[in-house]
């Protein structure tokens, strides 16, 4: 903890990085202002009723930083950017081309980060209108002309796009991950109105309950900071070799594998696919047609967010993105190929492609770990009612893990800030 404070207080004095700071805390305003301009023409009581009433909704309520409540320009929030980033990180794996550019280092993130921003923009416009469907087979908005349709859909998806843009410039100028921030200071925003609800709903009985799941929820905080910065280290030795008349290497360091190299991109990618049939399903279930009604009663009944499926949905898919994403970010033949090239190796094991055999074998292991570890974070809300029989908590443990592990990876970012300041000054004298 006192690392903490010495850090923000040394951040606050080195003007490069407070101005960093402020730029960051600049863009959240903007953000928090944009998400209360509502769309004209929405019933806004009856939409913050229909919220109140269905679990599912204000669950991806409380993920979109009340927009969707409020039924602001950024309604949509991030989620057509993140299934586009899914889509095009699938697609890596399938195109050459796409690899290949992802291997050319920044010029080539620039052109993935365009294309991605590209599919963004139909994904966006086609969540606009089965939004504008479902509310207005609710009665909360009234049939729109043609024009005012293409008016409302043109409004969202500009309003997700300006989201996009403010988090790519706190990426560029400000301090940390800008899509990952914004997500934080939504879930941040609602923190208090959730609390609030799940207090007010609970009666004297569930007090104590309610005192267990605060119990567990610090747990829980615990936990997560201990997994995200639990590694395992692989030692490696550098032989000696001599150029000219001096002598290099001989030493040993460790190569650090994180227990979870994939941080909190699995949970927010799950996310954004495990509430599509729930949103499927509110759309289907007021539709006249018999049998799209009858599909949409099934699925409701069945996915639903305290449902054995949907729990068992998440959970999967939390572990299989949490191998995909480290695959990604994290690959075995690289790092052996480095090692190899500065005369590394690791204690027992040859060079090449045996080391890069081992480095995978640990790293599946770990990883298993770690994945599973995510997946019960994500199931936690159900957990925690199954224990406390409080059936109106709100906000689980995907937020939790969410918000913790935004603030751990802001940190080490301020952190990384103030040591490369410290080495510029160091160079300049």
């Amino acid at each position: 903890m006192d690392k903490i404070f010495a850090i923000f207080r040394n951040s606050i004095k080195s003007p490069d990085v407070r101005k960093k700071i402020l730029f960051t805390a600049l863009i959240f305003l903007v953000a928090r202002v944009f998400a209360h301009i509502p769309v004209p023409g929405v019933n806004l009581a009856q939409l913050q009723a229909l919220f109140s009433q269905n679990q599912f909704l204000a669950l991806l309520d409380v993920f979109s930083g009340g927009t969707l409540a409020n039924f602001s320009v950024m309604a949509l929030g991030l989620n057509p950017y993140i299934n586009a980033s899914i889509i095009l990180q699938l697609l890596t794996m399938v195109y050459p081309k796409l690899e290949e550019m992802q291997k050319e280092g920044e010029a080539g993130m620039q052109k993935i980060n365009q294309y991605t921003r590209i599919i963004t923009v139909p994904l966006a416009a086609l969540q606009a209108i089965g939004m504008y469907a479902l509310l207005r087979n609710q009665g909360i908005i009234s049939n729109l002309s043609i024009l005012n349709l293409i008016s409302l859909v043109v409004t969202m998806t500009a309003g997700t796009m300006l989201l996009v843009w403010l988090g790519e410039l706190i990426t560029d100028r400000g301090i940390g991950n800008g899509i990952s921030l914004l997500i934080f200071a939504g879930i941040v925003a609602r923190l208090p109105v959730a609390f609030s609800q799940t207090v007010t709903t609970v009666n004297a009985q569930d007090f104590f309950n309610l005192g267990v799941f605060v119990v567990m929820g610090i747990a829980v905080i615990a936990s997560i900071v201990i997994i995200n910065e639990a590694t395992r280290q692989i030692t490696v030795y550098y032989a000696k070799q001599v150029r000219g008349n001096k002598m290099y290497g001989g030493q040993s360091t460790h190569l650090p594998l994180r227990l979870n190299q994939a941080g909190v991109i699995p949970i927010i990618f799950a996310v954004s696919l495990v509430l599509l049939p729930s949103l499927i399903a509110n759309y289907l279930v007021v539709a006249k047609n018999p049998l799209l009604h009858g599909i949409g009663v099934s699925i409701s009944t069945w996915f639903t967010p305290t449902g054995i499926l949907y729990n068992v949905v998440y959970f999967v898919l939390v572990v299989g993105f949490t191998y995909f994403y480290t695959a990604v970010v994290f690959n075995p033949k690289k790092i052996a190929e480095e090692i190899q090239k500065y005369g590394g190796f690791i204690p027992g094991i040859r060079p090449g492609a045996p080391t890069a055999g081992y480095l995978n074998y640990i790293l599946t292991r770990i990883t298993l770990a770690g994945a599973l570890f995510l997946g019960l974070i994500a199931i936690f809300p159900t957990i925690a009612r199954f224990f406390t029989n409080v059936q109106n908590l709100i906000l689980g443990g995907t937020g939790i893990l969410i918000v913790v592990s935004v603030v751990l990876e802001t940190i080490k970012a301020i952190e990384a800030q103030l040591v490369m300041r410290n080495y510029e000054g160091f160079q300049r004298r």
